[in-house]
């Protein structure tokens, strides 16, 4: 079963729930204010380590929203 990203337009409260492909189009209950959320796009990072332990980005998008290097070495996160 895949994770999907919420977000509730009343609180502003992002979560994540481990539903079954049939509720892919249903909304979820925030567990916070018990409001109906929306289901997010959720980008995600992938990386592939070279011989000598250096990583770089395959696909995906960066994991750091401000980061434009090419690989994570520089990375203080």
């Amino acid at each position: 079963m895949p994770i999907y990203e919420y977000c509730c337009p009343h609180c502003n409260l992002r979560f994540e729930l481990l539903r079954s492909l049939d509720n892919l189009t249903e909304n979820a209950s925030c567990p916070h204010c018990h409001n109906s959320a929306k289901r997010m796009f959720s980008p995600f990072a992938s990386f592939s380590k070279s011989t000598e332990g250096i990583s770089t980005p395959i696909g995906g998008s960066s994991p750091c929203s401000t980061c434009s290097t090419t690989s994570c070495d520089t990375c203080n996160t």
